[in-house]
């Protein structure tokens, strides 16, 4: 791998010296309630704040003194290891799944196979003829011996009726509604503006997958050609991304659900073998992480941020819900004045009308300050990834919003490493060749009425 030049090397690691004064005093805070101040930046800060300046070009000078010398890979390495949270675990494999079909072939797939457990977690889980096929796989695996724990939001499935829950319960399969809306049910306190967006899904311990995919009809239209039950005509295709993983990351997930199972006060599991030890399936260096409205500070935010901050050569992200706030708009202008290239697919189209126009309202700014944008056309998108310098790559159920860095609960998984990387810098391109890219001049020209869309859409970003 080629080395980068001394002014990128000294730049990243100024990033990661804030980073490691951010980690060595006390854990990152996200104050949440400078949203309110429309001049103050959400920040992510340790006891003695943000460095300045002149506290920058005091490091950074040190750092010049020291004549260390390192590659783009080690970097990013170096500042995932500071960053307080989840370890870093080598030994892992990591598969590339695009679209429902794709994913829900992998799902079904580890369910057939599970012989001691299987527990899952997700947002929307429809009573349609995917749930029912979810249903019935489950409730067949509950019966044969395997232990089922699900878990599922209570706004996420607010139109899926009792019955399609009560079938699941009765076989034996163990239920934690996340929050319900009805707070006379809530266990575990209640606010009806927590959710719980993950989608994961662990099978023996072993084999988890997760990403951006709910249990739903529309997945079923596949938006690469795969051969996937087409859409109604009038529909347009789900374009997602979700990642199946075997390897001692697994582990990490299973914390990350059993926690969630433990906080919202589902009772003991049925005793089984949750950690199981885990072999080498791989070369991936995997990064577990989850994040909870109820934790001092979004993990994922500060991760990415920090990320952001390193990048020496190419940001790239897909995003279906993006509605920056004002330190994540910054990370990628900032980016743009030093040199990297800095691009982002978005919807053309949505499910969310003022998530959609919310997030316009930034383009124009982003467009001047040399962020290109592309809107992914023919599919509806709902991908929620990223890679940087095509070493650090993340996947997860996280949108670019207000509602995901605050409101949500949310899991993502950064992966390190130029194989991985690849793969993701190819669906990258996959979706840039099916985009149109905005232009500033274009933008300028947008009509009154989309004008005002904006408006009403940002007024309403933080509750998104």
């Amino acid at each position: 791998m080629n080395l980068p030049s001394s002014g990128t090397v000294a730049r990243v690691l100024v990033a990661l010296y804030a980073s490691l004064l951010l980690a060595c005093t006390s854990l990152p805070h996200i104050n949440p309630d400078m949203v309110h101040s429309p001049t103050t930046p959400v920040q992510v800060e340790g006891t003695h704040g943000p460095l300045s300046k002149e506290r920058s070009k005091a490091i950074l000078d040190r750092l010049r003194a020291s004549g260390m010398e390192t590659n783009i890979f080690d970097l990013h390495l170096a500042i995932e290891e500071s960053l307080v949270g989840s370890p870093l675990t080598a030994g892992n494999k990591v598969d590339l799944l695009q679209d429902g079909p794709q994913t829900y072939d992998a799902m079904f797939e580890a369910i057939d196979a599970a012989r001691d457990h299987i527990n899952m977690e997700t947002y929307i889980l429809e009573a349609d003829e995917v749930g029912q096929r979810f249903a019935d796989a489950l409730i067949a695996k509950q019966r044969s011996g395997v232990q089922v724990n699900l878990i599922y939001d209570g706004v996420g499935t607010l139109r899926t009726p009792k019955a399609f829950f009560a079938r699941l319960r009765e076989s034996g399969i163990k239920l934690v509604e996340f929050n319900p809306v009805n707070p006379m049910t809530a266990k575990a306190g209640w606010d009806v503006n927590q959710r719980d967006h993950r989608k994961l899904l662990i099978v023996d311990g072993r084999i988890a997958i997760l990403g951006g995919v709910n249990i739903s009809g529309v997945y079923s239209g596949g938006s690469l050609g795969s051969g996937a039950q087409e859409p109604p005509s009038d529909e347009l295709p789900w374009r997602d991304t979700d990642l199946r993983i075997e390897g001692p990351v697994v582990a990490e997930l299973q914390k990350l659900f059993i926690s969630t199972w433990d906080r919202q006060k589902g009772g003991i599991l049925v005793a089984r073998h949750y950690f199981p030890p885990l072999e080498r399936k791989g070369n991936d260096v995997v990064r577990a992480i989850g994040s909870s409205p109820e934790e001092p500070y979004s993990q994922i935010y500060a991760t990415l941020i920090s990320a952001l901050h390193s990048a020496q050569s190419e940001i790239w992200l897909t995003s279906a819900y993006f509605v920056p706030d004002p330190q994540l708009l910054d990370a990628l202008k900032d980016a743009v004045v030093r040199g990297v290239d800095v691009r982002l697919v978005i919807p053309s189209s949505t499910d969310s009308w003022l998530v959609f126009h919310a997030g316009r309202a930034y383009y124009r700014e982003m467009l001047e300050a040399g962020i290109r944008l592309y809107e992914r056309r023919d599919a509806l998108l709902h991908v929620k990834a990223g890679v940087i310098d095509g070493v650090w790559s993340t996947v997860g159920s996280t949108n670019l919003d207000w509602r995901s860095f605050l409101h949500n609960q949310e899991v993502n998984v950064v992966v390190l490493g130029t194989d991985f990387g690849a793969r993701m810098r190819n669906a990258f391109f996959e979706d840039l060749k099916n985009s149109e890219e905005i232009t500033l001049e274009r933008w300028r020209e947008r009509p009154v009425r989309a004008r005002a869309s904006e408006k009403i859409g940002r007024f309403w970003e933080y509750w998104l």
